[in-house]
């Protein structure tokens, strides 16, 4: 670099000795070695040239060192106001920013790396020593902005001198010098780290004599190192290296060394080779330097003039230039060094080292004292980093250097653009040669072929080489040079190969045979030649040439015909050609010859790709544009194969083709702005041909991904409309041009902009802001104008389509959004963004219109969900990325841009920082022009992008109110560079350099500037919509939304953090009325648990809440959810809560529900023991979770479940019940350790008592897992029984002595002997249920020790004893006492007769009764019948039917003894309520046992363990089982009487009774039809245990016997209203419970989705046909006419039932319509002439008369008073009013469904087309804000029409109106059609019911006769017109506002 010193331009004579001081006056010194500049030869031998062979001596240009002209002055580089503006500032000591970048800057320039570097070889040194000079200073002098610059510079520098010997530092003997590195890194462990953009500067001076002379000089560099900022870094040896420099020769004296700042180091010997192999020796004289004073938090060195210190920055200085580092400085430490960097403070000598050369070389640390705390030497760091000033600089001109570049053009480039242009000239010489020699001999040859006699042409293998070698040329910028006529002959040459072409056929036809394809192949090499001619035509065209003779208009249009023949006669059929029957030979002849096509496909593609260069490069004409138009339309939409092996080619090749097309497309939009609208509108109505799918999306991304062809299409000519088109001609500009054309500088402004330079710009803010607005809002409205025209295009067509619908738009919207919303954080797509943003608006307007309808507002949460989820992962990106940074790099765009992200992410970033100049914007910019000459596609993102960034600088500077000048002039200077940016694609990459930005780095960058980009600032807007949505009152809606809103959770789970109201809202979701909302809501809080496990015990509850929900599909989720949370978490609580929930579960009326509850209960209860451990943590796991059953348990009423799990799970049936066996015996014993725990407060552990219940469930589910051990336990409980303490306790060991005891064998007897002694004296005492445990353990014993006699003698002491007290009842009442005893002896004799078998012993009986009996059984129930006759106590009657009934149970046969059914037969006459459940229990008990006993026999290999023969006569005994009979014959007996007190009430008994009818159900006892029609009516019973009892009986009746039992539903209707309204109160035919109304028949509805759609349809046409009456038959003998209530009833129902087809609605609609407009008619009728009195004749009368008027007009006559009309009959009134009633209700029903399923108005024609479509077979969606409150009202006040005679007449003219005006289908008057001013006319007509405010006419409904069939009523004339009225044809009726139902106006 040319010195700058004023007089010295070019430094000082070449010579060896110069000692660095400006020669202004130079002296004479002896023995120079040169004094003229040296000379080429004489530099060459020491230069890196020497080797170089040829030699050229323009590789270098010949030096200018003291020869050439001088460098220019400072004064003509940088402008004179400038530089004095500087100067001024740096006198003043106020450090702007500008000054501060200035500096920055000139450092930059400074680097070693941006400074050309040369080592040559060192030449003859001179022999004579330079005479002694005075020093001064180099900064002596200097201007202060270059003082300033010289002092905060420190550029390392080696002078190259021969080696020579290190002498020794003066007057210090004993202190080591350090070498100083020639390039040192940055210490991981830095002292004091260096800043960025600044070096280390080191002066040095030659060494002076030794003496005291050097003493002054000492002095001076203390003075000069005083004021120097700079400082550098010196490696501390360590101690080896210390141990090994003292082993040197002998040193005994060391003199100290001057130093000057700024000099040139002197020459100095490399050290010893002890120190560290990182460093290179550089001098031999080491500099002494002073320490500046630090901070006092720093350890102080005091100034010695004997030690060397480390100079170091003023905080204040490098907290100016560099804020982010003032916290960064730590204290020095003496003893620290690392590998990379030591810094050495030598130490203070002690005072017994002082002797010279007496110790050996150390190192000492002074300590300083420490200072006073200065505040005045700090300064305040920024909280936020502000830009980091030198990533980019500006570049140097040309012309700041001598003019041209002074090394000329690169000796590569050049040599390879002389080799290419000689390689091209020998190539057109050849060919020309060839040329010559094909026509003179007439025969072609390598390179020509002749296409005539007088014309020849290249051939395929000649046109491709020509073609590279132009192509090669054209790059390197020589294809100027080319001469003119070789480029036409070559020209020439390429024209016959295209007419050649002309005569080929070259059409592919469908019905050609294999030799037609041979004979075509046969043409491809002429056409592949023609291809090439045409492409190496159109290269020559697009060289860039001047010369006009070279573009030929024909040339062009025979290429573009060759071009469209190929596409239309070869790619386009062949493309569509598919592997079908009729075109088998073709494409299997086609398909073996692929390779061919293929070629000729990859030819026809460069082809089209040369033609876009083409229309590049020269202006083509309209004709030529349009048809590439057209053609790559058609290309890019043309639809492939949906697999490779139905098409002839890849489609992957015919991709290639469509990504050129969209390249043609994307050029010819960006060069014809009048054809962009064009272009737009041929795109968008080409999208239904789009494929949909996977196959849709082959066009590839930087990163991977895919999206389809077109929506990058879209993207890129969005993106390009915000460049802005080039007025000069087409190359240059927003083109895909790849030629560089920076060498001609930047391009002069229009005249019309005022601003200038960066500097104007600056200073004049305002005006540099508004010529950027000017230029910039243009090109972005232009680019949102076309963004906007694509979407609302693609959203409206979307809105009137499905997903499954014929056109494709609603599932190209979803696809064009994800694509979008892949590309949102990809900057070489910024207008996904735009493109996100008005999807974005669009979808907020179809939220916020009310008049959308539900199907929209899904699409439109739906789209917002996924650009939510878009937002929020970019968010994550960009939160992740900046936490990654490295912001400890040199240039602080790391710390910056981490930062700005965090501040971003929180919008709180500042605007300034967002558009700084070297902010996201810039990093983003210049990593895509790096990119660019590999992907040219990428300037239309790069165009977008500077409009965006101008964009958003101009609102940045609108947006601040305040005027700050540095701010606003920081502002200016970028308005300034984006003008000329917009203006000049190469104006940023000319004028300025930035460091290289990675992949990662500008992702992020770019991704930061969109997170302050309104689509990503409406996130929060997003968010809210989606929650808003999920309180909405349509259930489709709130699913769409919680579907939306997942979305979102699963990119950012953050949002559920804290307390969160989205959890709210999703558990309140949970419990929403829709079905599929609940559904939903549980999907999510699964995928919010996974996300946020702490979000378990909140949630818990509300999933457990689910088990009991109404769907069972919503049933099975929440169980699936809560076993993930059970296995999850350790809660005791929470693991009890959902075990108890399950386990209810288990009795589910659905079968999938509660076999999945039994699945999970096994998974989460027994399947984690199963692997079998024994280890003492696997016992401790086994305590905790006897402890959770024992607690499940404990808090719930779930025994009887459980011990169903229980044995479902250990029943031998079951393949894997051998593991959970094992378990089974683990959890018993291990329950066995806790029985004797007391009740205590503590809940962790459970209590004995509690223990035994569980204990109790395993003995009834599986005897075997207990031992005889364990029942030895458990005795000291069977010895207290007596005591009674505890029933629960006692109850649970009998039943678990009885449930074990048949295990043991006889062996025991011993214990069973003691057992029996302490259980015998308990009988009576103990209570019933106890007794029935206890006399089954009696009877259980006697059988092991095979003896009965004490059962005998106790069964026979207490009938003996009854028949003492029938003796006794005979002569008198039983008293209290006696009665008291005969329960007691009942009971033991029921119990006796249920479990002993004592007919061995039936001798001994006899004999002691005195009786004669044939059985035991039977004696003991002909003893106790006669108690139960009405003579008797009620208690003692039901002790008696109580014993009578356990005595049957076993011994059924009695039940068809004549005193046992005669007795049952008087109780139920009776009608007592406590007699007759003796006799429904007993009855239960006994069906419940051949239940049971049925199932198990048809479980066993044979019936009953039969033999074969046997088995064979069991079989015709109905079910198998000898009872069966019994039981039929019992049923059939008291079935009605069953059936009486099941439906008369809702109380247990009923319940009981209800139990009763299902068993018999069950076993198929009666007629289907006789339960049916019970169990219909029981269903809509108010108590829950009943109607879901009758649920489930009613369904497996309709699942066996649908065609008997759906006959039985018209009457089981009728039975269930009268139900409702006599036994549950409510005659109303629906249920409101918070604003949902439940249909009372729901669960009717609910078994007939069994069905086919067909049978539902049918049964809701008969249901409809139930309203129907006569008129003339109507009852009205109560208040409210039966007929009317049950029409309520029916037609609430109808109108609250949920749908499951659409077809179904519409079926009912018109059973509905039918039957007002059958009935209605007559009823109608009969009010307008009973009750109105109208008659025809009345209506003649009453017509006006006119007669002629004196002035010619016509004057009507007064008509004659009518007699008053007689008052209609009372009766009569009332009973059409309740006719009225019940159509008007129904009419109001049919209108509520029309209106809640949106059906609007349709003619029965229309119905009928639309009840053939498809879509019938869908559910139905409800229509928005449609509730049912309204009807439910207006039903509920229909009985107050019956009150008096004035609300009987407005009812059934209300009737008359509905009839004869069709108030949904008003149309104008044709008065008013025609013009006539009517506003006013009174009306007239009873049937012309017009209302004169309106003047609205409706339709008429009322028909001439009955049956009804519709006719047309003549309307009566306006009487305020004296002539007829004109008639005209009436208007187009338009359906009312809001889609109210409205009528099918031809019905009527």
């Amino acid at each position: 670099m040319a010195n700058s010193w004023p007089g010295t331009h070019n430094g000082p004579p070449n010579s060896n000795n110069w000692d660095g001081t400006p020669q202004n006056n130079p002296s004479p010194a002896p023995a120079l070695g040169f004094r003229r500049p040296f000379t080429l030869a004489e530099v060459l031998p020491y230069t890196p040239f020497s080797a170089i062979a040829p030699f050229d001596s323009s590789v270098l240009p010949s030096p200018s060192i003291g020869s050439a002209s001088p460098a220019p002055p400072l004064t003509d580089l940088v402008p004179t106001v400038d530089f004095e503006s500087l100067n001024q500032e740096a006198t003043n000591q106020t450090t702007s920013r500008l000054l501060q970048q200035t500096v920055s800057q000139v450092q930059r320039l400074l680097e070693r790396g941006n400074i050309p570097e040369y080592k040559f070889k060192t030449g003859p040194r001179a022999t004579s020593s330079p005479s002694p000079a005075k020093h001064s200073s180099l900064a002596a002098g200097l201007s202060p902005f270059t003082k300033m610059v010289h002092d905060s510079t420190s550029i390392p520098f080696r002078y190259p001198t021969p080696d020579t010997p290190t002498p020794a530092a003066n007057n210090h003997p004993n202190v080591i010098t350090t070498p100083v590195p020639t390039k040192q890194k940055l210490s991981t462990k830095p002292v004091v780290k260096k800043e960025p953009g600044q070096g280390r500067k080191l002066s040095t001076i030659p060494a002076a004599t030794p003496g005291p002379s050097a003493s002054p000089v000492i002095s001076a560099n203390q003075q000069a190192h005083g004021s120097n900022k700079a400082r550098f870094e010196i490696v501390l040896p360590t101690k080896k290296e210390l141990k090994q420099q003292a082993g040197l020769a002998n040193i005994k004296s060391h003199h100290s060394s001057d130093v000057i700042p700024g000099a040139p180091p002197t020459p100095t010997a490399p050290p010893n080779p002890v120190y560290h192999s990182q460093y290179q020796p550089q001098a031999q004289q080491q500099p002494q330097v002073q320490h500046q004073p630090q901070a006092p938090q720093q350890h102080q060195v005091q100034q010695q003039p004997q030690v060397r210190h480390q100079p170091q920055i003023q905080p204040q200085q490098q907290a100016q230039q560099h804020p982010q580092y003032q916290a960064a400085l730590p204290p020095l430490h003496s003893a620290e060094a690392t590998p990379a960097s030591r810094t050495v403070t030598p130490p203070k000598r002690a005072e017994s080292q002082s002797t010279p050369g007496s110790q050996k070389p150390a190192i000492a640390i002074e300590l300083p004292k420490a200072k006073a705390f200065n505040k005045s030497e700090f300064m305040v760091v920024a909280d936020e980093p502000e830009e980091p000033l030198n990533l980019s600089l500006k570049k140097r001109k040309h012309g700041d250097i001598d003019g041209d570049d002074i090394y000329g053009e690169s000796l590569d480039l050049r040599q390879r653009a002389d080799a290419a242009l000689h390689e091209l000239r020998v190539f057109l010489h050849n060919a020309f040669q060839a040329e010559n020699a094909a026509l003179a001999r007439r025969q072609g040859n390598d390179m020509v072929i002749l296409v005539s006699e007088n014309e020849a042409t290249l051939t395929a293998a000649a046109q491709t080489k020509a073609q590279a070698l132009l192509g090669k040329a054209i790059s390197l910028n020589c294809f100027r040079k080319v001469p003119l006529e070789e480029l036409l002959h070559l020209s020439r040459l390429s024209e016959g190969a295209l007419k050649l072409a002309e005569t080929l056929e070259i059409k592919v036809d469908e019905t050609w045979v294999a030799a037609d394809v041979e004979q075509w192949l046969g043409q491809l090499p002429g056409l592949e030649m023609a291809i090439r001619a045409g492409r190496t035509s159109l290269r020559i065209m697009c060289g860039g040439r001047q010369e006009k003779q070279l573009y030929k208009q024909g040339t062009i249009e025979h290429c573009l015909d060759l071009f469209k023949r190929i596409i239309d006669g070869i790619v386009i059929p062949i493309a569509e050609l598919r592997a079908a029957p009729g075109a088998n030979e073709l494409f299997k002849t086609l398909a073996h010859n692929k390779k061919k096509i293929v070629a000729l496909f990859n030819d026809c593609q460069k082809l089209f790709a040369m033609m876009a260069t083409l229309i590049s490069s020269i202006d083509t004409s309209d004709t030529v544009t349009n048809t590439l138009e057209f053609t790559a339309s058609r290309l890019i939409f043309m639809e492939t194969a949906h697999a490779e092996k139905d098409s002839v080619i890849d489609t992957q090749k015919f991709d290639g083709l469509r990504l050129v097309a969209m390249d043609m497309l994307s050029q010819i939009f960006l060069l014809n702005p009048e054809q962009r609208k064009g272009i737009f509108s041929e795109i968008l109505s080409s999208l239904e041909k789009l494929p949909l799918g996977k196959r849709a999306r082959t066009f590839k991304l930087v990163d991977g991904t895919s999206i389809q062809p077109v929506s990058a299409l879209i993207m890129r000519l969005v993106q390009t409309s915000a460049g802005k088109v080039d007025d000069k001609g087409r190359g240059k500009g927003n083109t895909l041009a790849t030629e560089e054309d920076g060498a001609e500088g930047p391009r002069r402004l229009p005249q019309s902009f005022s601003i200038q330079d960066e500097d104007h710009g600056a200073s004049q803010h305002r005006i540099a802001i508004q010529e950027l607005d000017d230029v910039s809002e243009a090109l972005i409205k232009t680019a949102t104008n076309s963004a906007s025209d694509v979407v609302q295009f693609i959203v409206s067509r979307a809105l009137k389509s499905t997903k499954s619908g014929d056109t494709p738009y609603r599932n190209l919207l979803d696809m064009f959004v994800e694509d979008f919303a892949v590309c949102l954080d990809n900057p070489d797509w910024p207008a996904a963004e735009l493109l996100l943003r008005i999807f974005m608006h669009l979808m907020f307007q179809l939220i916020d219109n009310d008049k959308q309808s539900v199907t929209a507002k899904n699409m439109a949460l739906e789209l917002l969900g996924s650009m939510g989820a878009a937002i929020s992962k970019l968010r994550g990106h960009v939160r992740k990325g900046a936490s990654t940074l490295d912001t400890q790099d040199s240039d602080g765009l790391g710390l910056f841009l981490s930062d700005l992200a965090t501040s971003a992410l929180e919008l709180k970033s500042r605007p300034e920082q967002m558009v700084a100049w070297t902010g996201p914007y810039r990093a983003t910019l210049e990593h895509l022009e790096s990119r660019f000459s590999e992907d040219p596609h990428l300037a239309s993102a790069i165009s977008f992008l500077v409009s965006d960034w101008a964009n958003k600088i101009c609102k940045t500077y609108d947006d601040y109110e305040d005027d700050v000048a540095e701010r606003d002039h920081e502002l200016g200077r970028l308005a300034y560079r984006l003008r000329e940016m917009i203006h000049d694609r190469q104006w940023l990459s000319r004028e300025y350099t930035f460091k290289a930005i990675s992949q990662s780095y500008a992702r992020l960058c770019y991704s930061i500037t969109l997170l302050r980009s309104p689509l990503c600032e409406a996130f929060n807007t997003i968010l809210n919509i989606l929650l808003n949505s999920m309180a909405s009152d349509q259930p489709t809606v709130r699913s769409k939304s919680l579907k939306s809103v997942n979305q979102v959770l699963e990119t950012d789970p953050s949002i559920l953090d804290g307390d969160s109201v989205v959890v709210q809202l999703i558990l309140r979701c949970s419990n929403d009325s829709s079905t599929q909302v609940r559904d939903s809501a549980l999907g999510l809080i699964g995928k919010c648990i996974g996300m946020r496990p702490a979000l378990e015990e909140q949630i818990t509850p509300t999933v457990v809440e689910r088990f009991n929900d109404a769907g069972h599909g919503v049933r099975k989720r929440a169980m699936k959810l809560s076993k993930d949370i059970y296995l999850r978490n350790n809660n005791r609580t929470l693991r009890s809560t959902i075990a108890n929930g399950l386990l209810h579960r288990i009795q589910d009326p659905e079968e999938s529900v509660r076999e999945l509850a039994r699945q999970v209960i096994e998974e989460i209860w027994f399947a984690p023991f199963h692997n079998g451990q024994t280890s003492a943590a696997s016992k401790i796991s086994l305590a905790d979770h006897v402890s959770l059953m024992v607690q499940t348990v404990n808090r719930g009423n779930v025994v009887s479940v459980l011990d169903k799990v229980l044995q479902a799970l250990l029943a031998p049936s079951n393949k894997t019940a051998r593991a959970p066996l094992e378990v089974c015996r683990k959890l018993v014993e291990s329950m066995f350790d806790l029985v004797d725990n007391a009740d205590l407060e503590d809940s962790t552990k459970p209590s004995g008592k509690d223990v035994l219940q569980v204990l109790m469930i395993f003995a009834k589910a599986e005897a075997s897992l207990f031992t005889f051990e364990q029942l030895r336990l458990l005795r000291p409980y069977i010895t207290s029984i007596r005591s009674n303490e505890d029933p629960a306790v006692t109850k649970a060991v009998v039943v678990i002595y009885r449930r074990v005891l048949p295990q043991l064998s006889s062996a025991h007897s011993q214990f069973l002997t003691e057992v029996r002694g302490e259980l015998m004296p308990t009988v009576s005492t103990v209570s019933r249920p106890l007794m029935n445990e206890v006399m089954a353990c009696l009877w259980i014993i006697s059988g092991l020790l095979e003896t009965s006699e004490h059962m005998a003698r106790l069964a026979a002491s207490s009938l003996k004893n009854m028949q003492a007290l029938h003796a006794r009842s005979r002569a008198q009442p039983l008293d209290v006492r006696a009665m008291r005893q005969f329960e007691r002896y009942s009971l033991i004799v029921g119990m006796a007769g249920k479990h002993f078998n004592l007919d061995s012993h039936l001798d001994f009986i006899n004999k002691m009764l005195r009786t004669n009996g044939s059985s035991v059984s039977k004696l003991m129930v002909d003893l106790v019948v006669p108690f139960a006759a009405s003579s008797f106590h009620m208690d003692v009657r039901k002790a008696a039917l109580d014993s009578v009934g356990l005595v049957c149970q076993a011994w059924p046969r009695n039940y068809v003894s004549a005193n046992v059914y005669t007795t049952f037969q008087h109780v139920f006459d009776e009608q007592v309520p406590g007699l007759e459940a003796m006799v429904l229990r007993s009855f239960k008990e006994f069906l419940f046992t051949e239940e049971k006993r049925s199932e198990e026999a048809s479980e066993a290999p044979a019936i009953n363990g039969a033999k074969p023969a046997e088995k064979k006569r069991e079989l015709t005994v109905i079910g198998g089982t000898n009872y069966d009979d019994v039981a039929s014959a019992t049923t059939h007996r008291f079935l009605k009487e069953i059936v009486r007190i099941a439906t008369a009430s809702q109380d247990g008994h009923a319940f009981l009774a209800v139990e009763v009818l299902a068993s018999i159900n069950r076993q198929g006892l009666v007629h289907p039809k006789e339960t049916g029609v019970t169990f219909i009516t029981l269903e809509t019973s108010s108590n829950p245990r009943i109607s879901e009892l009758a649920f489930l009986e009613h369904k497996a009746l309709h699942a066996k016997h649908e065609t008997v039992v759906e006959r039985e539903y018209v009457k089981a209707v009728q039975s269930a209203f009268a139900y409702q309204r006599d036994i549950v109160k409510d005659p109303r035919g629906a249920t409101a419970k918070e604003g949902v109304f439940t249909p009372k028949l729901h669960l009717l509805v609910e078994v007939l989705k069994i069905s086919k759609s067909k049978n539902r349809q049918k049964f809701l046409e008969k249901f409809c046909a139930q309203l129907d009456f006569d008129i003339s038959k109507l009852e009205l003998s109560e208040a409210i006419p039966p007929h009317v209530s049950y029409a309520r009833f029916i037609t609430e129902n109808l109108a609250f039932f949920e749908y499951l087809t659409v077809g179904e609605v519409h079926c009912i609609v018109s059973a509905m319509e039918k039957l007002v407009t059958s009935t209605g008619a007559n009823v109608a009728q009969a009010i307008e002439s009973d009750v109105f009195q109208l008659r025809m004749d009345v209506l003649e009368e009453q017509q006006p008369q006119y007669v002629m008027g004196p002035d010619g007009q016509p004057v009507q006559v007064p008509s004659q008073p009518q007699p008053e009309a007689p008052k209609v009959d009372l009766e009569r009134l009332r009973r059409l009013t309740a006719g009225s009633m019940i159509l008007l209700a129904l009419w109001e029903a049919r209108t509520y469904l029309r209106r809640l399923y949106s059906m609007g108005t349709a003619s029965r024609r229309e119905n009928k087309v639309k009840m053939q479509s498809k879509d019938l077979s869908k559910p139905p969606v409800k229509a928005q804000g449609v509730t049912g409150d309204k009807l439910w009202e207006e039903l509920g006040n229909i009985g107050n029409s019956l009150m008096d005679r004035e609300r009987m007449m407005q009812t059934c003219k209300a009737f008359v109106e509905l009839m004869n005006i069709d108030k949904e289908f008003l149309v104008q008057d044709e008065d008013e059609l025609e013009g006539e001013d009517m506003v006013g006319t009174p009306p007239s007509g009873a049937e012309d019911d017009e209302e004169p405010t309106e003047r609205k006419r409706g339709r008429k409904r009322k028909s001439d006769g009955g049956g009804g069939t519709p006719g047309k009523k003549k309307r009566g004339r306006s009487s305020s017109q004296g002539a007829p009225r004109k008639r005209g044809r009436p208007r187009k009726v338009q359906p009312s506002e809001g889609g109210e139902g409205g009528e099918e106006g031809d019905w009527f």
